[in-house]
């Protein structure tokens, strides 16, 4: 008897959606016991990607840069890597100011009285460069504050480079590898629990916000999703295939676990796990991989800079307020800044969003419009946030051997 095929984590991820969204629109009336009975199911999941997240991050960057053994290397993937993160998230929100206007007509108008909401404190750019840079070495991994682990996973990365070639080395290297290798072993058992945790973790969403989706607010959401996948489509598949020689069609399909996971998880760095797997399979190599997704889900923000330019315009028509080209570019540069230091977790567009308004003068009291619905629109901007981080990580990885080749040509020459 031949043995029946087992389905792909993509399709099973799948089906746990579409039965999330399904069982969610039938618990529409019983909401509350969604939330009290199959969320915490979800959020076990969670927890357990968040609980692997950091040291996978920790070692996977460390063995990442030990295998590069050269400094300048590391600093050409780094270069690369922020570079077309900074660019593509200003394109971002450049589509999400232009959607907004054009769909600004049709935006409801929402009274403003009465409106109240309690923004966290802004942090100033010089506090933010300040805070990469960690004080205390655990604190970080306790917190999961991920650039403070990536930094320490660059110091000792260099540390272990710079001991040279000695015995000393080669153990370090093999327990580092070797803990990495635990770490991913680990990873692969969490992520078989994958369609469980997406079912648990969608079906209380759309039990809550089903009417909300087709409420007041369907047009704002429409804008916002419409700028997801125009950016998606026409930024990452012309990147894509000018920069890392790569079919976007091909992509798109390699990245589909990737992109499921995170509409009903709403974190990119809890999709982090899956998205490794993913594109290493479309052939990026894992030294690229091991350093630039980890950075990508700290600060690589397109889906939320998207969400940003849409709320802002919709918040500003409210209160009546017209914006100028000028503060449009406020807003542009502001987002590009603040992505930086905004964490890859469900929620933390609602503190970029309190930036960018406050950097214009717009009232923060208007985020208390879209904050029913946030979960709805961090769905759609996850999927970006990861898919830009993906693109990325191929273009670097096609570069990187290009520029091998050529070192070896010039080499033999």
């Amino acid at each position: 008897m031949k043995e029946k095929k087992k389905l792909s984590l993509a399709a099973q991820i799948f089906i746990a959606l579409v039965l999330a969204i399904v069982a969610g629109l039938l618990m529409q009336k019983h909401a509350d016991f969604a939330e009290t009975y199959i969320k915490p199911f979800g959020t076990i999941f969670l927890n357990l990607l968040k609980f692997i997240v950091v040291p996978i991050v920790l070692f996977s960057i460390m063995c990442g840069i030990i295998s590069m053994k050269d400094i300048k290397k590391v600093g050409s993937i780094g270069a690369k890597t922020v570079i077309y993160y900074m660019c593509t998230t200003a394109f971002a929100i450049t589509f999400g100011l232009i959607g907004a206007n054009v769909f600004k007509g049709a935006f409801p108008k929402i009274a403003t009285t009465d409106l109240s909401y309690e923004a966290d404190q802004t942090i100033s750019l010089m506090d933010t460069i300040v805070n990469i840079f960690p004080s205390n070495f655990l604190s970080p991994m306790v917190e999961a504050n991920m650039l403070q682990v990536i930094v320490i996973a660059l110091i000792l990365g260099f540390g272990i480079i710079l001991l040279g070639e000695g015995e000393r080395n080669v153990r370090i290297v093999t327990a580092c590898n070797d803990l990495n290798d635990i770490f991913m072993k680990c990873m692969e058992m969490i992520l078989k629990l994958s369609p469980i945790g997406v079912f648990c973790l969608l079906s209380p969403v759309i039990a809550a916000n089903g009417p909300a989706i087709i409420g007041s607010l369907a047009m704002v959401l429409l804008a916002a999703y419409v700028c997801y996948i125009i950016h998606a489509v026409v930024v990452y598949s012309l990147a894509v295939k000018a920069l890392g020689g790569m079919s976007p069609v091909k992509f798109f399909k390699g990245m589909l676990p990737a992109i499921m996971f995170a509409f009903s998880s709403s974190s990119s760095v809890g999709t982090l796990p899956i998205n490794m797997e993913c594109v290493e399979k479309m052939g990026a190599s894992k030294e690229v991989s091991s350093f630039v997704l980890p950075l990508g889900a700290t600060i690589n923000m397109d889906g939320t800079a998207i969400y940003q330019g849409v709320c802002a315009i919709f918040i500003a028509s409210c209160y009546g307020i017209h914006l100028t080209f000028a503060q449009m570019l406020t807003m542009i540069l502001t987002a590009t800044l603040a992505s930086i230091g905004t964490a890859g977790v469900p929620g933390a567009g609602m503190v970029m969003l309190a930036m960018v308004l406050t950097s214009v003068g717009l009232p923060v009291d208007g985020i208390a419009l879209v904050a029913g619905v946030d979960r709805i629109f961090d769905m759609g901007r996850t999927v970006v946030n990861i898919t830009g981080d993906a693109s990325c990580c191929m273009i670097v990885s096609n570069l990187e051997r290009k520029r091998e080749v050529k070192k070896e040509l010039r080499n033999g020459l």
